[in-house]
């Protein structure tokens, strides 16, 4: 086939000029990258060799070469591993979308981030194109294991690659850079020893320094798998190495935990929890990021009964000894060695977090800024390891400035009250804001501000904690008439009436009609005049709006419209009651209230124009307007 030039995707175009022009400070890290794509391509093909041993009979030693010509100032990584044909280079060299490219650099706009933003730059699986930051030139040719024809694929990064045939003697892939005149440094055996020493001893295959093209010359690794190494044996250096080849992330692991399980069923485990979120942690797949292995083989990284989705976060991997090496990913679903697996897994890392949480508060509390919304789900999803993701939970309440536990909240629990207090929203600080609170705070009762999406559909399926049930402030039922205010003094503006209260009422109903369930006085305010709340049987208004955006309702509920007595506003409007006319003077007042209460709630108006009609008029007449 002759060959074909093809423009990059947009995304990459963009990428590779943030990767080959930003990242200066670290471009040592393009032979790590390299290196590590070379080591994952001969993983897949020792797996695939399993159920296919003819694929790798000719050339059964798995290894990376690394070579130079000095002459030609060309830096080379080689590998036997599966290789790939036109269309993997296609997909996988020129167009990336899949991995979240345009996502990733949306981030960075909003985020205000830097584009030199190593974590997040990994992230995204784009490591291949860091060879732009050291080289003029990058030339891939790849021969697929069980295929004869070789591909080639070709660019200088500017926006644009060429496609076509190659030669290759065996199958794998050769990755060819023609340095900048700024890297010779790259061209130095002792420069190369060092960076893979560095970034990838961990590597379970060997990295050698050619010589010439002999395929042959001086191992540079250690070439054992790091999670089989003795834990007294391996730095922290090495552990962040791994973690940022199996995680394929540039920040440090938050967390680190090693371990070996013997018994009835065997495994090691490797596992790390990021420093900083991932982006794709929201991915709506879900996916695991562990890797499968079964006696130090590669098997999958796409295991799903491996790890249950809340601990998605999760990097690293798991190998297994009792597993069959031809399992296929078929068959590792509802695998029972596996679901034991999974059970020992989330055990200890629950535990580990545990830990953490007691022995490091203020990191714990970074990782639950991170990672909680993630970690929540589980309480929805896993009723066995339900008390122990609430224990450790962490909220932002009403009396607490920095996140507090539900142990925590039990212990400030006021005398008679029985119920943890909650409120629901997408933002802590407009939480604190709303008039459903006004009334607990002046009795001195601390309210969890719940905002994560999550938080609605947990909190329906864990009536309570420790015997105290989850009572949301936004529903009509609550009882605060037998706890007395926290602070005592300070005179209180007198209640409307009850008569006249009575009467606007009345008013209120006949003139709101169905636009309202019900319209009563209320004592959780004490500052605004109205405010929305629930029926007891009625969805919370916070997972009603959550169900509205994602049509999952069709109709949203009439709210219970609740009025201060002691506000001024009420007192006017039930003086006016009595006045003739005063059904006709107060329609608007009350419909006023009630697109009052609903822009407080955070819910769009029914009728924009009605409500900027009415407000002109009740100004005008403020204003002594005829």
């Amino acid at each position: 086939m002759a060959e074909e030039r093809r423009e990059f995707q947009a995304e990459v175009a963009k990428l590779l000029s943030i990767v080959a022009n930003a990242l200066y400070s670290e471009k040592e890290v393009f032979l790590r990258e390299l290196v590590s794509n070379a080591s994952d391509a001969c993983d897949k093909l020792r797996y695939a060799a399993l159920t296919q041993p003819d694929l790798i009979e000719d050339d059964p030693a798995f290894k990376v070469l690394i070579g130079v010509d000095r002459k030609a100032r060309t830096l080379s990584i080689k590998d036997n591993g599966i290789g790939m044909n036109r269309d993997d280079l296609v997909e996988n060299l020129g167009t990336i979308a899949r991995s979240g490219t345009g996502r990733f650099l949306e981030e960075l706009a909003a985020q205000g981030r830097s584009s030199t933003d190593l974590a997040l730059i990994g992230q995204f699986g784009v490591g291949f194109y860091a060879a732009f930051m050291v080289a003029e030139r990058v030339e891939v040719v790849s021969r697929k294991a069980g295929e004869t024809q070789a591909w080639k694929w070709l660019s200088d990064g500017a926006g644009a690659y060429t496609v076509g045939d190659a030669e290759r003697a065996g199958r794998g892939t050769t990755v060819t850079l023609t340095l900048k005149a700024d890297a010779d440094e790259y061209l130095d055996e002792a420069r190369i020893r060092t960076i893979v020493k560095k970034y990838s001893d961990h590597i379970a295959i060997p990295i050698v320094y050619e010589v010439g093209t002999s395929g042959t010359g001086t191992t540079l690794n250690t070439a054992s798998a790091l999670w089989t190494r003795p834990k007294k044996d391996i730095t922290d250096d090495q552990y962040k190495e791994f973690y940022r080849h199996a995680g394929h992330l540039f920040d440090e692991p938050w967390l680190t935990l090693h371990a070996r399980a013997e018994g009835k069923t065997e495994y090691t485990l490797l596992l790390f929890v990021p420093a900083t979120r991932p982006l794709d942690i929201f991915d709506p797949d879900r996916k695991s990021r562990l890797k499968l292995y079964v006696k130090r083989v590669f098997i999958t990284d796409d295991c799903e009964d491996l790890v249950p989705a809340y601990l998605r976060f999760l990097r690293g991997i798991v190998d297994a000894e009792d597993l069959p090496l031809n399992i296929s990913r078929e068959l590792l679903q509802n695998n029972p060695l596996v679901v034991t697996i999974r059970k020992a897994l989330t055990k200890r890392v629950l535990g580990e977090l545990a830990k953490k949480a007691e022995a490091e508060p203020e990191g714990y509390a970074t990782f639950w800024q991170n990672f909680g919304a993630v970690l929540k789900e589980g309480v929805y999803e896993d009723p066995d390891q339900r008390d122990a993701i609430l224990k450790l939970a962490r909220f932002k309440s009403t009396q607490a400035d920095a996140w507090t536990s539900l142990g925590d909240y039990l212990g400030r629990l006021k005398e008679g009250q029985n119920a943890i207090y909650y409120i629901s929203g997408d933002d802590a600080a407009a939480l604190k804001q709303s008039p459903q609170l006004e009334g607990f705070k002046a009795k001195g009762l601390e309210v969890l501000l719940l905002t994560d999406p999550i938080d609605e559909f947990w909190i329906a399926a864990v009536p309570e904690h420790e015997g105290k049930k989850f009572v949301s402030v936004t529903r009509g039922g609550v009882d605060l008439a037998k706890f007395q205010d926290a602070t005592e003094g300070g005179a209180k503006p007198e209640a409307t009436a009850p008569g006249d209260v009575a009467k606007l009422i009345a008013l209120l109903k006949l003139n709101l009609g169905d636009k309202v369930k019900d319209v009563r006085t209320s004592a959780r305010l004490t500052e605004s005049p109205v405010c929305l709340v629930a029926d007891e049987g009625d969805l919370d208004l916070h997972l009603e709006r959550i169900l509205k955006q994602h049509k999952r309702v069709d109709k949203v509920a009439a709210r219970i419209l609740e009025i201060n007595a002691r506000h001024a506003l009420i007192k006017a409007m039930a003086d006016a009651v009595a006045k003739e006319g005063a059904a006709d003077a107060l329609a608007d007042a009350g419909q006023l209230l009630l697109d009052q209460a609903l822009i407080v709630e955070g819910e769009t108006l029914p009728d924009p124009a009605g409500f900027a009609r009415r407000m002109s008029a009740f100004m005008a007449r403020g204003l002594g307007s005829p």
